[in-house]
């Protein structure tokens, strides 16, 4: 059991993170939406607008499913990944779930250029960022196994601890 799988609202660093463990500790790395796009041949926004969410979700639990398989990977793991029960008890099948966790000021510091956010667009402010945060706050705490901090650290520095907690 020695995959970690990143969780955590948009902008905390989940890909930044995954990449600096990968280059730090030998991490293979599994971006879930962009294996999915890769594998569908269509971007997240196109399959939730022809086949559905729901479509979507089930792609999420299969490719979770599939990550067993593997060892020693970092999964950056879709936001709304942890909204299927199924999905966390899969990822626990294989490895910790370390929850990233920012203030929504980090997030909107974090996204406030970024156009590629569709649910923050038009609405880059602390206020829609916290209440939307809030929403999914309960998923992510009772999903993760281990929470991190990413407020006002290197990105180095939060790696260690993600390694650090998952293989103590």
């Amino acid at each position: 059991m020695s995959n970690i799988f990143l969780i955590g609202f948009m902008g905390t660093g989940k890909s930044t993170i995954a990449e600096a463990l990968k280059r730090k500790y030998d991490m293979q790395i599994v971006d879930m939406d962009a294996e999915i796009e890769k594998e569908q041949q269509m971007a997240i926004s196109d399959i939730f607008a022809t086949k559905g969410e729901e479509y979507f979700r089930d792609l999420e639990t299969q490719l979770i499913k599939d990550l067993q398989k593997k060892d020693n990977v970092v999964v950056s793991c879709g936001g709304g990944a942890v909204l299927r029960e199924e999905n966390v008890d899969e990822m626990r099948k294989s490895g910790k779930v370390v929850l990233l966790n920012a203030t929504p000021e980090t997030i909107l510091q974090r996204v406030k250029n970024s156009h590629n956010r569709p649910l923050l667009e038009g609405n880059k402010n602390v206020d829609f960022i916290r209440e939307l945060m809030s929403k999914r706050e309960d998923k992510y705490n009772r999903a993760a196994d281990v929470t991190v901090s990413v407020d006002n650290r290197a990105v180095g520095e939060i790696a260690d601890e993600v390694y650090s907690e998952v293989f103590k």
